[in-house]
């Protein structure tokens, strides 16, 4: 390029200026595998602030108290976030902020949140305020960003790269991600054997099955059913950083109507031959009757009396209320009803006392087929949640202070009120430029530091690390162990086996491999049931042709559904990956089907587990039946045939096929020439190396030519 150009630009180049110095007309689409880099980020940000921000105005439960003698009831019935925009009453012609200029400014890329809260009086509706709660930060390229949906030259006339990718926020000017997280798979029963569960209380044993439960808008809670050595169950929960215990006699009776008898049927279900564990129930059933717990409504009343004081409820609240309260919000509370919950709990109770007599075997937390991962979008929902909650909250307490001057009840005073309600702005500022999260109930997270990383620009390849890294958590950095570091089959073609550090964050830092997705939409599952029983699955509260023992129990993202016989089983199977694969019966691509089988040996516990949540990671492969691609998951490859070479496949047996010979490795990972000719730690400190890079050999390795 000729120099006198160059030096004739403009501090803001504008696109005539750099066409007349040579770096060519922008294309009129930006390139799709660029901008798939980021697309985890941006789809589960989009997901947050659209049908996430409906679930959560929904989910948040009315702020009701006492005030000088009435009833007051404060509630939200809608929220919008608007895109970022100056305030009203500029003298500029377009209200509309970009990225660019936050940068410049060293700003917060932000949007405001606007929700319509709606009060009443003694249950005599007053009307609906619209009340601004402030201003939270945006996602770049989402669709509340102004760059949303505009082409390259724009994004030129706007001062922004022709093939920007976003997937980060913009706070105090600088550029900051949102880590991904390695989680818990939602919603799935994990047998865990810890010896510190021994301390827990005095008759408590090391076996437990660990559930990590998360709603439709992300809320999360963790609960575990502990196997005592006197063949009894206990439920344990976290209610605000609380833990809590409650016998399972107690949580089943009070979840359901049934008679005893009935709930000793439904538990023994496949056990009917084993007297230990009959006699097991019948004594927690018993435990119940003890106390005096004849019905339902008694059961509802013990508990809502004894746990009512750490509820915070209010005072007229009956006891059953109050339990009621708990159960929703502690047991199962991926579940709507609870005779969903019944059911989930009496599975989770028989496969407790399988794993106890070492008739299944333990599951291992650190692998990937039980993992998920937390994406930007799923933080960014769960802390609005909590922040939308405790406005509420801010908004009861200004009232008790203010009592005095308020007097009556107004829509002016009620206006003049919310606004002296807690801004949600320096919440979120703190989150994303510190990391850090402050929160009064954990959002069922194993950490709190560390949540966010400044997106560090040294290259280009270091820029799109930070959006392909996922992290298993800071907590276990400081664990002796390194069981948590190996790296095991399960992850191939999920996590890249190359690209990690060396030193302290190895095994811990992992990066996604090239093909790897992670599923984004909330798919509705009301019509895969009734498809269940069509193709042979006997419902949950039915009677299957066979012994409970020679069927598998079938399972739908946390909710057991019916029992499929074992010769039936196969064929549903085949159905169900045809309906998938080739886009029938409203089946989602990203559906992940699982037949855990029964092989006689203390192996997994046996199941038909579908799941169609989102956070999963699942990845292409060529389904060979079918002959069309296929997304696979994590829990689902291990129990599939997939071969790589044309020469591996046989037939009968292979019933998938790798679409590349190197989908195993990350992006960064695929730019190492002649990889296979290299020592595996060489490869390992390419990945790093190339990061630190100060040129563009890049250019060479593709051929492109040098100016």
């Amino acid at each position: 390029m000729d120099l006198n150009k160059w030096c004739n630009l403009k501090s803001e180049p504008s696109l005539k200026h750099l066409t007349e110095a040579g770096f060519g007309v922008p294309k009129e689409k930006q390139r799709v595998p660029v901008q798939e880099l980021v697309k985890a980020h941006i789809e589960s940000f989009d997901q947050a602030v659209t049908d996430g921000l409906c679930r959560v105005v929904e989910a948040i439960l009315p702020m009701e108290f006492m005030y000088k003698g009435d009833r007051i009831s404060l509630s939200f019935v809608e929220a919008i976030i608007h895109t970022p925009a100056v305030s009203k009453g500029g003298i500029s012609s377009d209200l509309r902020v970009f990225p660019a200029e936050c940068r410049g400014r060293r700003c917060t890329y932000r949007g405001k949140l606007v929700a319509d809260v709606s009060w009443s009086i003694n249950g005599v509706p007053k009307g609906i305020i619209k009340q601004s709660l402030g201003n939270v930060p945006i996602m770049v390229k989402s669709k509340l960003c102004n760059l949303h949906g505009l082409s390259p030259k724009e994004l030129i006339e706007h001062h922004e790269e022709a093939e920007e990718m976003g997937g980060y926020f913009i706070v105090n000017g600088i550029e900051k991600v949102i880590r991904l997280l390695i989680m818990p798979r939602r919603n799935y029963p994990i047998a865990v054997s810890r010896p510190k569960f021994k301390s827990r209380g005095q008759g408590y044993t090391q076996y437990a099955i660990s559930m990590r439960c998360v709603r439709g808008e992300h809320t999360a809670i963790n609960m575990n059913l502990h196997y005592l050595d006197n063949g009894t169950v206990m439920v344990n929960f976290i209610y605000r950083k609380e833990l809590f215990f409650l016998p399972l006699g107690f949580a089943l009776k009070a979840l359901v109507d049934f008679s005893d008898y009935q709930i000793y049927q439904e538990l023994i279900k496949g056990r009917e031959e084993n007297s230990f564990y009959k006699s097991c129930v019948s004594e927690m059933l018993r435990m119940v009757m003890d106390q005096g717990c004849m019905t339902k409504a008694k059961v509802l009343n013990y508990l809502g009396e004894r746990f009512r004081v750490k509820l915070n409820l209010p005072d007229w609240f009956t006891h059953e209320q109050c339990a009621h309260f708990l159960l929703d919000e502690c047991l199962c509370i991926h579940l709507k009803s609870d005779v969903e919950k019944f059911y989930m709990l009496c599975l989770m109770t028989r496969k407790l006392f399988s794993f106890a007599k070492q008739e299944c075997m333990e599951e291992n937390p650190d692998s990937l087929m039980f993992q998920e991962v937390l994406t930007p979008g799923q933080l960014y929902l769960m802390f609005l949640k909590e922040k939308m909650a405790g406005w509420l909250v801010s908004v009861k307490l200004s009232l008790d202070k203010r009592s005095q001057r308020v007097g009556g009840l107004t829509a002016d005073s009620m206006t003049k009120l919310f606004n002296t309600g807690t801004d949600l702005t320096r919440a979120f500022e703190y989150l994303l430029a510190t990391g850090n999260l402050q929160s009064k109930t954990g959002l069922g997270m194993l950490q709190d530091t560390g949540l966010c990383v400044v997106a560090d620009k040294l290259n280009f390849i270091r820029y799109l690390s930070h959006f392909r890294c996922v992290h298993r958590g800071a907590a276990f950095a400081k664990m002796r162990t390194t069981s948590v570091r190996k790296l095991l089959p399960e992850s191939w073609g999920f996590l890249c086996p190359v690209h990690t550090p060396d030193g302290e964050p190895c095994g811990l830092m992992n990066h996604l491999t090239a093909h790897c997705e992670i599923v984004a939409p909330m798919h509705p599952t009301t019509t895969l049931p009734a498809l269940l029983c069509s193709l042979g699955v006997t419902a949950v509260d039915g009677s299957p042709g066979q012994p409970y023992s020679d069927c598998y129990p079938v399972i739908l993202d946390g909710a057991m559904i019916g029992w499929v016989e074992k010769e039936v089983a196969p064929s549903v199977i085949e159905s169900l990956r045809r309906f998938k694969v080739l886009g029938e019966r409203k089946i989602p691509p990203w559906t992940e089907i699982v037949l855990v089988p029964q092989t006689g040996k203390a192996s997994l516990y046996p199941g038909l587990y579908l799941f169609t949540t989102p956070c999963r990671m699942v990845r292409p492969v060529r389904n060979l039946g079918l002959g069309k691609q296929e997304l696979i998951g994590t829990f689902e490859q291990v129990y599939l045939n997939v071969g790589i070479f044309e020469e591996e496949l046989e037939q009968g047996v292979t019933t998938h096929q790798e679409l590349f010979p190197h989908s195993m490795l990350s992006v960064v990972a695929e730019f190492i020439p002649f990889s296979d000719h290299n020592q595996s730690p060489r490869n390992m400190y390419q990945c790093q190396m190339s990061k630190n890079l100060m040129s563009f050999v890049l250019y060479f390795f593709m051929g492109a030519p040098v100016r």
